[in-house]
């Protein structure tokens, strides 16, 4: 058999998944101000004898532990970016993490309405001070947290493309708001004796936090599921082949490999093949394909 030299096909699956995200070391950092506030408010819970601080020192563990499955997310796919294995690069793994996190934040919500509904039907005595107090530092913990994780310019463009920061950052972003809500209701009902203004508060926080939780779901199980990307993306590639002399597409798959990423697949009928290596560079650069299968056919003789 000839010896064929490949090397020049060949390429590399990682797709930039080795290079440390900044959205990584933000998170790691958000971890930390977590875990160190939990044990402070533990200890002082322990030592004061304070339920609510207490209570507030566990939810910060359980903040901890859902942000660490973003680190996790973030080292793994690191880490496992030239496995062969992973088909597409691990682009997807984040993705994943960011999914779990919103699964984690519907059952937030879910929990929060049962809490805010049975204290409708059965009111507790508050401890407005020690509450109020609580609130302020768990706000103040959270609002340090999402100005981590935003950066200095701002979350926008690095957010979409980052699922797993965008989780980060809701998650963050959801207590901070329940904490904003709680400091008002339970100023209300320190003052104006309005005690049933503290559940509907939280049943407002809940559909708030669904609402975010579903969003982020729909836009990861997109990727996850390997959906299509938008028609208006996919007639852009469509009238960017159909413009070359005599060429029509046949089928088109084009989708996203996560982190920003795209992958397509394309077949397109024409009297006149090209090199492919031609094809790929009429791809639209603002598509991030770094990915292509491009299959050209003759039309097929219908005469005989």
């Amino acid at each position: 058999m000839q010896n064929i030299d490949t090397d020049p096909w060949k390429h590399s699956h990682a797709f930039g998944q080795q290079v440390k995200k900044k959205g990584e070391s933000r998170t790691i950092w958000v971890v930390i101000i977590n875990l160190v506030t939990m044990v402070v408010e533990i200890v002082a819970g322990i030592l004061s004898g304070s339920m609510a601080l207490l209570a507030d020192g566990l939810h910060m563990a359980s903040h901890a532990a859902a942000l660490t499955i973003n680190v996790f997310a973030y080292r793994y796919a690191r880490k496992n970016a030239f496995n062969k294995s992973f088909s597409f690069g691990t682009g997807k793994v984040n993705s994943l993490a960011a999914f779990a996190s919103a699964v984690l934040l519907a059952v937030f919500s879910l929990i929060m309405a049962y809490e805010s509904v049975s204290r409708f039907i059965s009111p507790l005595d508050i401890r407005f001070n020690e509450a109020i107090y609580v609130a302020i530092i768990g706000l103040a913990i959270n609002l340090l947290s999402a100005f981590v994780l935003k950066g200095k310019h701002g979350h926008g463009h690095e957010h979409k493309h980052d699922h797993n920061l965008k989780s980060a950052y809701l998650h963050v972003i959801t207590d901070a708001l329940t904490s904003i809500f709680a400091i008002v209701a339970l100023l209300v009902a320190k003052y104006f004796d309005q005690v049933w203004l503290d559940p509907l508060m939280g049943v407002l926080g809940a559909v708030l936090v669904g609402r975010w939780s579903i969003g982020l779901l729909k836009e990861t199980s997109r990727v996850l599921l390997d959906k299509q990307l938008s028609q208006s993306k996919i007639d852009l590639v469509t009238r960017k082949m159909e413009s070359i002399d005599d060429t029509k597409v046949a089928d088109i798959h084009l989708w996203s490999l996560g982190s920003g990423k795209n992958g397509i697949i394309l077949s397109m009928v024409t009297t006149h093949p090209r090199e492919i290596a031609f094809y790929e560079s009429r791809l639209p650069d603002e598509l991030s394909i770094v990915h292509s299968t491009i299959q050209v056919n003759k039309p097929v003789d219908k005469s005989h």
